[in-house]
């Protein structure tokens, strides 16, 4: 007994150290946190305290009327029966700039569509701007309750110039959630990317080329269609790790066209005796075998139909005809070859991307729109089963940088605030990666000497 009462007289200096030590931590991540963070974690302090109660109001608790082990053991013969006991979900709450995640245990009787049924009790509870439910395992569901919306706070990419660690995995931004969106390249044939001017477009692909332009295993071509020169667009900063570019020149754009065909067709030729695969995503890209992009930013200028009987217009009908046929072979045909195509383009309409491209593209991308109709050129027909998720209501300059698409795996739509890559940082990263631009061409052509393979050099691009 006297050894016991020597132990308990640490006991409270013990416990008095531990909770200094946790409240200095505290107080540190508090200081060191920015302002919107701070909000969150005193929203998280709350959270905390107020759930038994809330829960209770919001019927996410369990009435259970079997006694506890203890009771049953203590319980006498022809005592009173114990009471019921009132089970309330256990929860764990992290704070963030936007708001907090709550990951919560389920219980009979309170599961995943109870969670989702008092969502927007829990928003005013909490007073979020929104709050969403999703499944988090077997037993659990993860809570995410927004303070301010995401998708009307810029955010700002700053590239680190290392190497992607997944060239499969490109990253869009956040979600009105604020978690992260990504979606798989692999298998991926085409990317549709539409919006009125100023939506934020190019903005969205600049940050495509400077997180993948340090590695030597992509390159990258561009054509630009409102542009003459490179030194005249929004590519004018990135051009350095371009293989090829071409302007709102038709026969340099058909050249270009015709070159990377060429290059589908003796990759689908070598593949099997080069790599030993029948599709590249099998093995991935290498600086060998690189993941070839071609960018067409306002694509309408190639695909336009020109209607006239004079010679200088059938012309030009006829280019814009080959053009079409040219991108719809790489489209349909590039994918196993590490081919990948991104359309730009105000309004994805058939009259500015020809459907049978348009439609093969499986990722589509839609920043504001002034018509529904353009929305479902983009999207399809399923968005106007989804009004509030159209683009039409992101014309507020509040949404510039917003984008909205569908996502595998997630009913409906997905708003997505893609962050802001500035003309310096682009700048830094092009110069930086230069070194590594190389013409797939001449890539190939190594490649089969090294294995002992002969083939005709093709002749280089030219920027």
């Amino acid at each position: 007994m006297d050894a016991v009462t020597g132990y308990a007289s640490y006991a409270l200096p013990i416990a008095t150290v531990l909770v200094g030590v946790w409240l200095l931590v505290t107080v540190v991540r508090y200081v060191r946190a920015d302002k919107g963070t701070r909000v969150s974690m005193r929203q998280a302090v709350r959270v905390r305290w107020g759930w038994v109660r809330l829960a209770r109001m919001a019927g996410l608790t369990v009435t259970d009327k079997t006694p506890s082990l203890l009771a049953q053991i203590t319980a006498q013969k022809d005592g009173a029966t114990s009471a019921p006991r009132v089970l309330t979900p256990k929860i764990k709450v992290r704070p963030d700039q936007f708001g907090v995640i709550v990951r919560a245990h389920t219980l009979p009787q309170v599961g995943l569509e109870e969670y989702q049924k008092s969502a927007r009790f829990l928003a005013d509870a909490w007073r979020c701007t929104r709050v969403s439910v999703l499944p988090d395992g077997p037993g659990r569901v993860v809570i995410r309750g927004v303070r301010s919306d995401p998708l009307t706070t810029p955010t700002e990419h700053r590239p680190t110039g290392h190497p992607a660690a997944d060239l499969t995995r490109w990253e869009l931004g956040v979600d009105e959630y604020a978690a992260k969106v990504c979606v798989s390249l692999a298998n991926v044939p085409g990317v549709t990317v539409a919006g009125v001017p100023g939506a934020g477009k190019t903005s969205g692909v600049n940050k495509f080329v400077c997180d993948f332009a340090p590695s030597a295993a992509v390159q990258i071509a561009t054509a630009d269609g409102k542009v003459s020169r490179a030194s005249e667009g929004d590519y004018a900063d990135l051009v350095k790790r371009m293989f090829a570019f071409c302007g709102d020149d038709l026969d340099e754009a058909n050249a270009l066209f015709k070159r990377l065909v060429e290059l589908r067709k003796r990759r689908s030729a070598t593949i099997r005796d080069v790599l030993g695969v029948k599709n590249m995503w099998h093995v991935g890209p290498s600086p060998e075998w690189p993941l070839t992009v071609l960018i067409i930013d306002e694509a309408h200028t190639y695909f336009r139909e020109y209607k006239g009987s004079d010679p200088a217009t059938k012309r030009l009908a006829a280019l814009t005809a080959e053009n079409a046929r040219l991108v719809e072979d790489l489209v349909k045909k590039g994918r196993s070859v590490g081919i990948l195509v991104i359309l730009i383009s105000q309004k994805t309409t058939g009259d500015a991307i020809p459907t049978f491209i348009r439609d093969v593209c499986p990722i589509g991308l839609c920043f504001a729109q002034k018509t529904v109709e353009a929305a479902v050129a983009a999207l399809g027909e399923d968005i106007r089963n989804w009004p509030d998720a159209s683009p039409v209501n992101l014309q507020d300059p509040a949404y510039v940088g917003v984008a909205v698409m569908a996502m595998q795996g997630r009913p409906g739509y997905t708003r997505i605030r893609t962050p802001y890559v500035s003309d310096a940082d682009a700048a830094r990263v092009a110069d930086a990666t230069s070194h590594l631009t190389a013409d797939p061409d001449l890539c190939l052509d190594a490649l089969l000497r090294s294995t002992g393979r002969t083939t005709p050099p093709a002749p280089s691009l030219t920027k």
